[in-house]
Order: C-alpha cells, then structure tokens, then sequence
C-alpha cells in the first residue's frame, strides 16, 4: 500500500481529484495519509478533513527565517512516512534537503506543456496568461518528479488540451484543469502504487 502525502497552496482541486479518484477505485494501493499546507486558511485542508485525512499547515510566517522553516517542514512531512509525496498546487520551493531525502518519490503537476511555460515565475493563472500573450494554440498540463530544478524533473505525463480563440486566462485554467490535470495526476499516482513506471538515467520508463 503506497502511502501518500499531498502538499497543497491554494483551494485543492488537484487534491480532491485524488480523494476522488482513490475513493472511486481509479487509483488502487494507495492510502493517503495526510495534507499538508503553507497556509492556514485554505480550502484543500477542508476537503482534506471532509474526507478524514489528516490535515496539518506548516507556515513560513510562524518562523524567524527561511532555513528554519524548511527544517520543520521536512520533520512534518518525515511523521507522515510518505512513500510518495505529492505536489498538487504547492507554491513553497521544495527544501533541497528534502529533494534528496525522497528523490524519485515526489511528484508534481504543472499547468503546461513542459518546457514551455515553466520554471522560476510560472505558476498558477501566471502560466496562463503567457501561454494567451505568446498566441500558443495548444496548451495542456505536465506530471513530472521533482528535482533541484524548477519543472526539471522527468517527466511522467503530459496531455495536450486546445486554446481557443476567446479564451481568458481563467477559462483556459479551468479547461487545462478539466481535460488534463485532473486525469493526470491521479493517473500517475496510481501508476507508481502499481510500479507501472519508474525512473532510469534521468528518464521515466514504463512496466
């Protein structure tokens, strides 16, 4: 049984998508273990808590520096013992120390077609909104596993999904979400309970 943590930013469609997809059968062995955030008031920890998973926050705001506030995060995700963790809209860089200590074992989703649209400044509508101002007429979503670098990792997935003439930044967030990131993601986690894929000399390479 793969043990999974989600580490959530913002409102938690990605995660609800999971909670869905494991309560429907559609992602097997996995037991999700908990949720965890960088900030306190959001909704992902509702769902979170509406589906009794766990449900914890972990604030940069609640300590002096930078430096200690990845030390707590990474001793609150080590109480989990995740297998996998899961990146679902997390915003908050990934401790490097903790980039190493689960390499290979966290995974995120990006709301592009890697490597477009992607590193240091695109997130959220962000990503959107330059995919509109370049004229891109295919847009879609990207699971990759995390390393040192922004949106480096290898990629696990990817799934096109088409731009259309009035599109604003907000419809095409919502249709990327629909028709890839919420197929995506469950999708490669059920893959990695069921070793379906793993990684070799930098790439992902399927059972």
């Amino acid at each position: 049984m793969l043990r999974v943590l989600v580490l959530v930013s913002g409102g938690g469609t990605n995660l609800q998508a999971i909670i869905d997809a494991t309560a429907s059968g559609k992602i097997t062995n996995t037991q999700l273990v908990g949720v965890l955030s960088n900030n306190k008031t959001v909704k992902s920890l509702e769902r979170a808590k509406n589906a009794g998973i766990p449900a914890v926050s972990v604030s940069p705001k609640d300590y002096a520096d930078r430096a200690a506030f990845n030390d707590a995060l990474l001793e609150k995700v080590d109480s989990f013992a995740p297998d996998l963790i899961v990146l679902a809209g997390f915003l908050v860089a990934i401790p490097e120390a903790m980039v190493h200590k689960y390499s290979n074992r966290i995974i995120n989703i990006h709301p592009s077609l890697i490597p477009s649209f992607c590193g240091v400044g695109y997130y959220g509508l962000k990503v959107h909104e330059q995919a509109l101002k370049r004229g891109v007429k295919v847009t879609g979503a990207t699971v990759h596993f995390v390393t040192e670098g922004m949106d480096e990792g290898p990629i696990i997935a990817q799934k096109a999904v088409k731009v259309e003439d009035d599109d604003t930044p907000e419809i095409l967030q919502k249709r990327v979400m629909e028709q890839a990131e919420w197929i995506l993601l469950p999708q490669a986690v059920d893959d990695i309970a069921n070793s379906r894929i793993r990684v070799e000399n930098g790439h992902v390479k399927r059972s």
